[in-house]
């Protein structure tokens, strides 16, 4: 067994990178709370996950910073996750200054969902606001499949017409990268439509054969050379209009999950999505090279965690799934939550931004092409083990939607972990944990 040294360092290199690749268009977070009056509330549950007959209960840490004794009150509104307002109350504060006191707040059980909780306080000198989220029972979230009659017609189809494309393999050895244990090469193949998709293999040099650590990438990000383990070989797949595949789409940010979102067939994410797929024919077509390829593993986070489901549905050589704040999933509840947003966030703020200028496109259209690539659609088609990590402050990709997906997983062998206080993202416990549950998986010692 390696050392939990490792097991730390190896988490820590998986937030960092995990973090960079967020960063396309990071979610606005908390700033740290500074000021007279801080509000600190802990739940009194793991993870800010309650039982539909619990009781909710938040301990209430106040940090009274300034020198002054102080009094007033501090209010806390519950609301569903779409704004409806459920439950208000409020706690009379009185603290002396310099100090820290503790307070209880109680709030009824509620029925399944995720619902946010605001702690207001309010004195004659300051006013501020917390905002956290809190989940009940997650695991029993239903939503409705908005599954086009033709779905899997046309992903057979797009399987058949990938197959169509000779991919034309280009494996080059990249020495200025490589080191004395790991050989970094450069890979190329012609996918979907004959759109030209690089990525990057990293191969440890002791000569066994190892299992594969497949990542695609979050939404307009480069994927680089992953040097970070040395139990998988790691294969960095670049789908077009990320990264060094910027050849024939090359529209930043604003731009780029609208191309074509009127046409299914032409939307950007067909191909996309068939570019993971020829990404497996890859690995699977390279075994020569030390590829264990009964042992893949596929992972992204944000656009890559949508991505890492779709290739786990549309293609069982997949053996293993693991995936972070999954973007796009359950994209029509997605709309209802966004819309009760004081700001908009992506990625309704593209959408309604593109709808406001197009007159002629509706809501109907736009959802007549992107039931096509909901995610949620693809989740009953995943068969192996999946592991799914989720923010509860993550606008873009609400909790409700991420767990409506998972619940949607076809999967007996399925965890999910959910982190209170972060947005877009998860956190260093969640990647931890996660080495050791692949490590169980492919009994890697």
């Amino acid at each position: 067994m390696k050392s939990i040294s490792y097991f730390y360092l190896f988490a820590v290199l998986m937030l960092v990178r995990f973090e960079v690749q967020a960063a396309a268009f990071q979610q606005e977070q908390e700033p740290q709370e500074t000021g007279d009056i801080i509000l600190k509330p802990s739940p009194r549950s793991e993870n800010a996950v309650f039982k539909k007959n619990e009781q909710i209960v938040y301990d209430l840490r106040v940090e009274n910073n300034t020198n002054e004794y102080t009094t007033g009150h501090i209010a806390y509104v519950v609301t569903t996750d779409d704004g409806r307002k459920v439950a208000v109350d409020s706690i009379q504060m009185a603290i002396k200054g310099s100090s820290t006191r503790d307070y209880e707040v109680k709030i009824a059980p509620r029925a399944t969902g995720f619902y946010r909780i605001s702690f207001i306080v309010n004195s004659p000198q300051y006013d501020d606001t917390v905002r956290r989220v809190f989940g009940v029972d997650p695991q029993e979230i239903r939503s409705q499949l908005h599954k086009p009659t033709d779905f899997d017609a046309f992903w057979t189809k797009s399987r058949e017409e990938l197959e169509k494309v000779t991919p034309r393999y280009r494996v080059l050895e990249r020495k200025d990268l490589s080191t004395d244990k790991k050989r970094v090469y450069a890979v190329e193949m012609h996918s979907f439509d004959n759109v030209v998709v690089r990525g990057w293999l990293v191969i440890p040099r002791d000569g066994k054969k190892f299992p594969v650590h497949y990542r695609v990438p979050g939404y307009v990000v480069t994927l680089n050379p992953n040097m970070d383990n040395d139990d998988f070989i790691a294969f960095d797949l670049n789908v077009r209009g990320n990264g060094n595949s910027k050849d024939v789409i090359n529209i930043g940010t604003d731009n780029y999950c609208l191309l074509n979102v009127e046409d299914k067939n032409k939307y950007v994410y067909h191909g996309v999505y068939m570019d993971c797929i020829r990404g497996l024919d890859f690995l699977c077509s390279h075994e020569s090279l030390g590829i264990d390829t009964s042992k893949i593993f596929v992972e992204g986070g944000s656009q890559g965690g949508a991505l890492a489901l779709v290739t786990a549905a549309l293609d069982h050589r997949v053996k293993l799934l693991t995936m972070q704040v999954p973007l796009y999933a359950d994209i029509h509840d997605n709309m209802a939550i966004s819309a009760s947003y004081d700001k908009q966030v992506f990625p309704f703020k593209v959408f309604r931004r593109y709808n406001s200028v197009h007159p002629g496109f509706t809501w109907d259209k736009f959802f007549s092409t992107f039931d096509y690539f909901d995610p949620q659609n693809f989740a009953p088609m995943v068969k192996c083990p999946v592991l799914m990590g989720i923010g509860l402050l993550d606008q873009f990709c609400p909790p409700r939607c991420s767990m409506a997906l998972f619940n949607h997983i076809s999967s007996d062998n399925k965890e999910y972990v959910c982190v209170p206080n972060s947005t877009h993202e998860v956190n260093m416990n969640y990647f931890m944990f996660q080495n050791l549950w692949l490590r169980e998986k492919f009994r890697i010692p």
